[in-house]
């Protein structure tokens, strides 16, 4: 990889070096941008990394001006005390939310939660929950991660698994790649947006693959993303939709999954994080999606790894922090008596940066070797990789955004003007911008925006 500078000093208040991660993370993101500029165009540009931003970006990057963000955490939603530890409910979807409650027995009531909680042990409940279709994660430390079947099923693994190895294509599908690489619709004269006619399919929810595509977009990737008519993420919609277009089909009809099987013969890269297994009972499982789209990047990523019993669990930041030791180690470490997670969604935006990094270099594989690629990232692995670089923390306090944190521009959201915090990465003649506001979920057709 190309070298990356990172500067400033400051970090996130944390036991865990949360701010080496965001700017490791950030800048994996970017030396992978730089070998496609290089790949693309010539030359190796410089890139360089703002510290304090991408902590920043590890939070919120929005500050709306003269209008409300709606909460992102449904009101059932949090920590509580079982018989004989802690355990998080996962309810900002519906369905997840509903699932507990019948678990429980009771209704939308924190106290009544609280009381039903009480009365069961952590890894019951957990199990219960899931198993009824939601979501859910007991406190434990890192030490009992380590002896958990899914603990020990994924030690050694790395970071991003291949899924199959990259193999040759055929020769027409050679052909096919060295068209898109060249083709009008990759505008190689755009070096200030060299992923220009892109294509970027979104299949994605909640954060780290929408912080991967919301990366691609910046850099001139048309970004597309498919959401069902009944999902919904709160606040995070002005977070993670900047430069995309929103759309959405209904899968249930023969007309919806058609349109998603052509999406995905037309994309460049496919990112999709859905629960387990879903792509598969449409009848889009990796051999199916690779024979319609013989040159697809095809970018994965799922919560608790891609080996061993857990390898289908739903699961999200929040969670995955529960299972794997870190709100356990930030509550012993600290001296609270409660679970004390990270102090942002780190795992989440984390995977995101490195999800994109996946994507520009399968991309750049195509290019210079015609050969396709699957990539697959996972939230408890770079969980893993936060834990094993604990113990080191000698950077000043982070300080909340200010003024000059935010770019100068105003930009014009579906819900109103709001700044935005300037890029965390620099890549010198290819500046992170992004083409649109931020918009709301379902505001677009079901097509792609250039050519």
């Amino acid at each position: 990889m190309p070298p990356v500078r990172v500067e400033g000093h400051t970090s996130l208040p944390s036991v865990f070096p949360v701010s080496d991660l965001a700017a490791a993370a950030v800048a994996s993101a970017g030396a992978a941008a730089a070998e496609w500029i290089q790949a693309r165009f010539g030359t190796l540009p410089d890139v360089r990394v703002d510290r304090r931003l991408s902590s920043l970006w590890f939070a919120t990057t929005i500050a709306p001006q003269g209008w409300p963000i709606e909460p992102s955490w449904d009101a059932v939603a949090g920590d509580y005390a079982t018989r004989d530890g802690w355990i998080k409910l996962h309810t900002n979807a519906r369905h997840h939310r509903d699932a507990a409650l019948k678990v429980l027995g009771v209704g939308v009531d924190k106290a009544a939660v609280r009381a039903a909680v009480a009365a069961w042990s952590g890894e019951a409940l957990e199990q219960a929950i899931v198993d009824a279709g939601g979501c859910a994660a007991r406190l434990r430390s890192v030490s009992e991660w380590a002896d958990h079947p899914q603990g020990r099923a994924l030690k050694g693994q790395p970071l991003v698994e291949p899924g199959s190895h990259p193999t040759a294509m055929p020769d027409g599908a050679q052909r096919d790649a060295r068209h898109r690489a060249g083709g009008a619709r990759l505008d190689s004269v755009r070096r200030d947006r060299p992923l220009a006619g892109v294509r970027v399919l979104d299949l994605t929810r909640v954060l780290a693959g929408p912080v991967c595509t919301r990366f691609l977009a910046g850099l001139g990737a048309d970004v597309l993303r498919i959401d069902p008519l009944w999902w919904q993420e709160a606040g995070l919609e002005p977070e993670t939709t900047l430069g995309k277009h929103c759309a959405t089909l209904d899968l249930r009809s023969a007309q919806g999954l058609a349109r998603l099987r052509e999406l995905i013969a037309q994309a460049d890269v496919l990112v999709h994080g859905w629960r387990p297994g879903a792509l598969a009972g449409l009848g889009l499982n990796d051999v199916e999606r690779r024979t319609l789209n013989p040159v697809l990047v095809d970018v994965s990523l799922n919560a608790y790894g891609w080996q061993g019993p857990w390898q289908g669990r739903r699961g999200f930041d929040s969670l995955v922090q529960m299972s794997t030791g870190i709100a356990h180690a930030g509550m012993v470490r600290s001296g609270a008596d409660h679970p004390v997670p990270l102090p942002v969604q780190a795992l989440d935006h984390a995977t995101g940066y490195i999800l994109a990094c996946a994507a520009l270099r399968g991309l750049t594989r195509r290019l210079t070797r015609q050969r396709a690629t699957t990539a697959r990232a996972s939230l408890v692995q770079t969980a893993a990789l936060l834990v094993a670089g604990t113990g080191q923390m000698p950077h000043e306090t982070l300080t909340p955004a200010q003024a000059d944190d935010y770019a100068d521009a105003v930009e014009l959201t579906a819900w109103g003007p709001a700044k935005r915090l300037n890029p965390p990465l620099r890549i010198d003649g290819s500046p992170l911008q992004w083409d649109s506001g931020a918009r709301k979920f379902r505001s677009d057709p079901a097509q792609w925006s250039q050519g």
